[in-house]
């Protein structure tokens, strides 16, 4: 039923696009636009990118899941998508032109694609930073969810831009696609360009072209992240030594790996995680810690096959495991946390309430374990039944139920 839906409203979210960009006569054809697409790290990498062109003196504006920014005026993405529809896109390129920007980095998902909201971005750039297995009951197939990214990259070989730009994970089953593409410049990345790597729960450091880079950002998917931010870079003209002294004052980026200080003797994290591959990662970023984990599983009536995957993933990984609610939407959360169950060997610790389940994690940490909230990252609600969304910020909660604990200290 949605994919018939999908397509007979194919026509109406076309002509929503073109005649926003015709309403707002075409911003993109002024400013240098760079796309970024893929299962995980658009948004790290979309703000790697954005600091590294702001240090390279270019008035740039940022359009993602985590927020828009115009030069230095940032408001939060409160739209639960990353990139909205109704000529939103189109309206944000023009008022970034209108102060003055000159760049614009742009997270497009394949759900945006499908509803044309990528038309007449002119792209100059495209990321592609991986295809992992996601949203697969909403596309029909992996194929299918394949073909909505592409469409992206089809946008960038009739972009009217000279010379457009193609950079792509080497290291993804699904990079060469993206690599053949017709386009001036092709610019795969992969672990292997980076030299020297070390990595601590502190952040990790390596060398790329001799140019030491150190970001205070832990895991190896951060290196990755980091590299296509600087091939993109690297493309359009900035100095390696430029990239390098952006990314080390990059102190965190919202809801991706973030670190929440409260002056507690044990690490505090919050992450969007919410792939079986992405949970993974973060797990392993902490390879040292005892690990106390909180997780819900992203999104009531979808992806219902990478719940018990995600709890044997958890169930692995740490020491003790609380399951709780996240995004339930029309279905039953409880439902949701014992699919989850379903796939771990122990019993999990169930606390319903996220805001109590952080709380008990956080009351269970000892000195120097690490305590990882994940699924939600800077996402501002709880999405819940027939529409009804709370409010909510896992960052905020943590910071408050710290605070809370060392007041009883």
């Amino acid at each position: 039923m949605r994919h018939v839906r999908r397509t007979l409203l194919a026509p109406y979210h076309y002509a929503l696009a073109v005649l926003a960009a015709f309403r707002y006569d075409f911003p993109a054809k002024k400013l240098t636009v760079i796309g970024v697409t893929g299962t995980k790290g658009k948004s790290s990498v979309a703000e790697m990118l954005y600091a590294i062109l702001t240090a390279a003196g270019h008035p740039t504006a940022l359009a993602g899941t985590i927020r828009f920014v115009i030069g230095t005026e940032s408001r939060p993405n409160l739209f639960k998508m990353t990139l909205p529809g109704r000529g939103f896109i189109q309206k944000f390129l023009a008022e970034a032109l209108t102060k003055r920007c000159t760049h614009v980095v742009v997270e497009i998902t394949s759900e945006a694609a499908l509803q044309y909201r990528h038309w007449g971005l002119a792209l100059d750039a495209l990321i592609f930073t991986n295809l992992q297995k996601e949203h697969v009951e909403s596309h029909g197939s992996m194929d299918n969810y394949f073909n909505a990214k592409f469409a992206i990259a089809r946008a960038l070989q009739r972009s009217p831009k000279r010379p457009r730009s193609i950079i792509a994970n080497s290291d993804d089953a699904y990079g060469g696609k993206f690599l053949s593409l017709p386009v001036e410049k092709r610019a795969p990345f992969s672990l292997t360009d980076a030299t020297g790597v070390q990595t601590s729960e502190q952040g990790v450091s390596f060398s790329y072209k001799n140019i030491p880079f150190t970001l205070s950002l832990p895991g190896t998917f951060t290196i990755l992240n980091a590299l296509a931010a600087i091939k993109a870079a690297e493309s359009l003209g900035v100095p390696l030594t430029t990239c390098a002294k952006a990314l080390r004052e990059l102190s965190h980026i919202s809801g991706r790996v973030e670190r929440i200080e409260a002056g507690q003797d044990f690490i505090a994290v919050v992450d969007y995680a919410h792939t079986p591959d992405s949970l993974t990662a973060l797990y392993s970023a902490f390879p040292h810690q005892r690990k106390i984990c909180v997780l819900g599983n992203t999104g009531g009536g979808r992806d219902t096959w990478k719940r018990p995957e995600m709890g044997r993933i958890a169930d692995e990984s740490c020491e003790k495991v609380i399951l709780t609610n996240e995004d339930p939407y029309d279905e039953d959360p409880r439902a949701i946390v014992d699919a989850m169950a379903e796939g771990m060997k122990r019993q999990p610790h169930i606390i319903m309430n996220r805001r109590e389940a952080i709380r008990a994690a956080l009351r269970a940490a000892r000195a120097g374990d690490a305590v990882l909230i994940s699924g939600k990252g800077t996402d501002p609600y709880i999405m819940e039944a027939h529409g009804t969304k709370t409010p909510w910020s896992d960052a905020r909660v943590v910071r408050e139920e710290l605070e809370h604990l060392l007041k009883e200290v």
